[in-house]
């Protein structure tokens, strides 16, 4: 869905926007902030400077030599007044006047102050110690140092004071502020240009959506996900699980903490695992884990051109599967019961053609002969087998391998009385194995024989079925019951992909036990190994609490 169908009609500013609005409030406000700080700093940083360096002055021309010399001059201006000028002009004060201890000036930048008395205070020099302070004098507001001057005895017998006016103390702050606001309003630009920068990219991830329609749309593909029957499954590029909705979750079982972690350590079903982290394309496939039968679609997730991980969709089949099975015996069974109609049709015809003749008992000898030998089976089953769908598949079974030239052998042993497992588990076993033997053995060489046996003892269901096909290689046993095994790609009779698989899958959830092989050393006795080529046998126990009756379904 398109960002602009999603976005309401009043035009709400997107995230993007906001962020980018509330980022340039905040840079604007710590911009000013920071210069308000610097300003007070270089403003504080400036008046002690002008401290720092009056104060260094003062005490330096009060122990310059020769001072005390010219003091004890009648009238030391003369003396002192070409040297005051002098190292003003080096040291870049305003001012440096030397007075007496009651505050005559012997010095001044203005010679007509000279032998005025000096404005400001000077007890504290007076008392021997230096000091600075911030006064109004002849020359304006001033930054000054006032230090005294000791002769040998240390006595205090003159002051000095130098000082800076805050006019040129103002005049340097003024150029060191341009300065920190020029760096200030600088970074104020790069710090808005960044700030538009990821605005950009976040309009681009965002699609330009608001606050309230992100939170919409998550609301609504949450609800969406959790409520769909189809499992979901996203995977990363590193084979992380990002995210898996509640049906997959109950699928595959998997654990409370499963986001996040590797699908190698969530215990998949192995040919799930490896469609996963292949990371291929995958349109329905069958794959089979626990007790379910899963269609599985898989696709990359891909932008600009890079592809991000893979979202894989599960949709259980189970029952699918097991009413399909069903519906593909009873269609044998009815396409078998098609041939057997016509073919009786023109047995039909003969008869009457021999009736015709005059020949009435070789028409009933040709009518009823296979009619005998069909209803010899039918009673076979019917008194061995007391689950009618079991009989019915069998039978369906028998006319199917009839119409493909195999000879269908229901076992003398068969006898199922009392069925403990549920009728579509028994198609599943019963039909898929045997529609395996009669592809091998209608692939084989004659005598082309199936031979089936069902049996039910005091320790569970023993399911047999062998043929006259070429068997299975001992290499490939194992690979036998993996989804997707076939040999016939190969021209070999075995292998029906989800069939054994399928047939695994129902053992495994009956904790039964499934063994194949090759029938190497059958001797007479043993009707069913007598057929030769693969032998299955399938072993379900008893449960510790009987099943529904026979003929009932759970």
């Amino acid at each position: 869905m398109q960002a602009s169908r999603l976005r309401p009609s009043l035009g709400r500013r997107s995230v993007a926007t906001q962020v980018l609005v509330l980022q340039v409030v905040v840079i604007v406000v710590l911009a000013v902030a920071a210069a308000g700080a610097l300003v007070a700093d270089a403003r504080r940083a400036a008046g002690q400077d002008a401290r720092t360096r009056a104060l260094a002055v003062a005490q330096s021309f009060a122990d310059s030599p020769g001072l005390l010399a010219a003091l004890r001059a009648p009238d030391p201006s003369p003396a002192l007044q070409p040297r005051a000028e002098a190292a003003r002009r080096d040291t870049g004060v305003d001012f440096i006047v030397v007075m007496s201890p009651r505050g005559l000036r012997y010095t001044h930048p203005d010679p007509s102050q000279i032998g005025h008395t000096f404005l400001g205070h000077i007890e504290t020099a007076v008392r021997g110690r230096a000091f600075t302070e911030t006064y109004t004098g002849t020359l304006g507001p001033s930054v000054r140092a006032i230090v005294p001057v000791f002769d040998e005895q240390r006595h205090v017998v003159a002051l000095v004071a130098a000082g800076i006016t805050v006019d040129r103390v103002s005049r340097t702050l003024r150029a060191k502020l341009v300065v920190l606001l020029g760096a200030a309003a600088v970074a104020l630009l790069f710090a808005a240009g960044g700030t538009i920068l990821v605005s950009r990219r976040l309009r681009r991830q965002t699609r330009g959506l608001g606050p309230e329609e992100i939170t919409r749309m998550y609301e609504h593909h949450d609800a969406v996900l959790h409520a769909v029957h189809e499992g979901l499954l996203v995977v990363d590029t590193h084979h992380r699980l990002l995210l898996a909705n509640d049906e997959a979750v109950r699928l595959l079982e998997l654990p409370p903490d499963a986001t996040g972690r590797p699908v190698n350590d969530l215990s998949l079903d192995g040919s799930l695992l490896d469609l996963l982290t292949s990371g291929r394309v995958a349109n329905d496939e069958v794959h089979l884990t626990g007790d379910a039968v899963l269609a599985v679609n898989q696709r990359r997730t891909v932008r600009d051109g890079q592809v991000l991980g893979t979202v894989t969709t599960l949709r259980d089949t189970t029952e699918l599967r097991a009413l399909t099975g069903e519906l593909d015996s009873i269609r044998g069974f009815t396409e078998a019961l098609r041939a057997q109609a016509h073919e009786a049709a023109n047995r039909l015809h003969t008869v009457v053609t021999l009736v015709e003749l005059g020949r009435e008992r070789e028409a009933v000898e040709f009518g009823t002969a296979e009619l005998a030998a069909s209803q010899v089976l039918t009673d076979r089953l019917l008194a061995a087998v007391d689950e009618p769908v079991l009989a019915a598949l069998l039978l369906g079974k028998a006319a199917q391998a009839h119409q493909r030239g195999v000879e269908l052998d229901i076992s003398g042993d068969t006898a199922v009385h009392a069925t403990f497992t549920e009728p579509h588990a028994l198609v599943t076993l019963v039909g898929n194995l045997v529609d395996n033997a009669i592809d091998a053995a209608g692939a084989g060489e004659p005598p082309r024989r199936v031979t089936v046996s069902v049996r039910t003892d005091d320790d569970g269901l023993v399911i047999r079925v062998a043929d006259t096909g070429a068997g299975i290689d001992e290499a490939n046993l194992e690979a036998a019951f993996r989804r997707g095994w076939s040999t016939k790609i190969a021209e070999a009779p075995h292998g029906r992909g989800l069939g054994l698989a399928l047939v695994q899958q129902v053992v495994h959830r009956h904790d039964g036990r499934i063994e194949v092989g090759r029938d190497r050393a059958a001797g007479p006795a043993d009707e069913v190994d007598r057929a030769g080529g693969a032998v299955f046998t399938v072993r379900l126990p008893r449960p510790a609490v009987p099943a529904a009756p026979a003929g009932g379904r759970p």
